[in-house]
C-alpha cells in the first residue's frame, strides 16, 4: 500500500517555529500578529494573511517572503517529531508498504525537515507546492504520487490532521485518514469524510497494517 502523510501537525509539532515566524511577518510589516495562530498551522500561507492585509497582494507577498526569510534560517529546526511516530514508521516498512510526504509546506523548506529524521529513508518521495503558488495543491501533489508510484486509488491512503488532507484524498478517490494529534479537530476531519480517525501513532498503525 501507498501512504501518504502529511508533515506538519501528523509526523511533527511545528507550532513552535511557524508561529514564531508568523510573528516576525507582522513585526517586519510593522503590525501585531493576531493572538491565536494555532489555526494558521496547515492552510497556505497566502490564505491565512490575505483577509488581515486586506487582500492587498503586494502586501501578502511581502509577508509571505519575511516567513520565509526566518524559516530558512531558524524556523526549519523548531518541530520535534511526535511520540510513536518513530515505531510506526518502522512497522509500516516492515510490512513493505511505500512512503512519501505530501505536504503544503514548501519542498524548499520541507526537505531539510524531512533529512533530519532518524527514517528519513522510510520516504521514497517529498512532494511540496513551489514557494510563489498561492494554493497547498494537496489534490494535485496526491495524483503526481499516485502516478510516480503507479498506485491504484484504492491501494493508497492519505494520512493529515486538516481537512486540505482529506479534501485531497476525496478529490483522488484515496482512503484520507485524519490523525487528532495534530491541529485539526475531530469534526473538522469528519465533515472533511475522513474514512477513518486516530487519536494516537499506534491506532494508526493499527488501521495501516490491518
Amino acid at each position: 500500500m501507498l501512504c501518504l502523510f502529511d508533515l506538519d501537525g501528523t509526523l511533527i509539532d511545528s507550532e513552535l517555529g511557524i508561529v514564531a515566524c508568523i510573528r516576525h511577518a507582522f513585526e517586519r510589516l510593522g503590525m501585531p500578529a493576531p493572538a491565536d495562530l494555532r489555526h494558521w498551522i496547515g492552510p497556505p500561507l497566502r490564505h491565512s494573511f490575505a483577509p488581515l492585509l486586506d487582500h492587498d497582494a503586494v502586501r501578502v507577498e511581502a509577508a509571505v517572503e519575511h516567513y520565509h526569510e526566518r524559516f530558512h534560517t531558524l524556523g526549519w529546526r523548531e518541530h520535534s517529531v511526535y511520540a510513536g511516530i518513530d515505531a510506526m514508521i518502522e512497522r509500516l516498512v516492515e510490512q513493505g508498504h511505500e512512503l512519501a510526504i505530501v505536504t503544503s509546506k514548501p519542498h524548499r523548506h520541507a526537505a531539510p525537515i524531512v533529512e533530519s529524521f532518524p527514517f528519513a529513508k522510510a520516504f521514497s518521495r517529498l512532494y511540496g507546492p513551489d514557494p510563489s503558488s498561492p494554493q497547498s495543491e494537496k489534490a494535485s501533489m496526491i495524483a503526481a504520487a499516485l502516478a510516480d508510484f503507479g498506485a491504484q486509488p484504492e491501494r493508497t491512503v492519505m494520512i493529515g490532521d486538516r481537512h486540505f488532507d482529506i479534501d485531497g484524498a476525496v478529490a483522488n478517490q484515496v482512503r484520507g485518514i485524519g490523525v487528532l494529534w495534530g491541529f485539526g479537530s475531530r469534526a473538522e476531519l469528519e465533515n472533511a469524510g475522513a474514512h477513518a480517525l486516530a487519536a494516537t501513532p499506534a491506532e494508526l498503525t493499527a488501521l495501516l497494517t490491518d
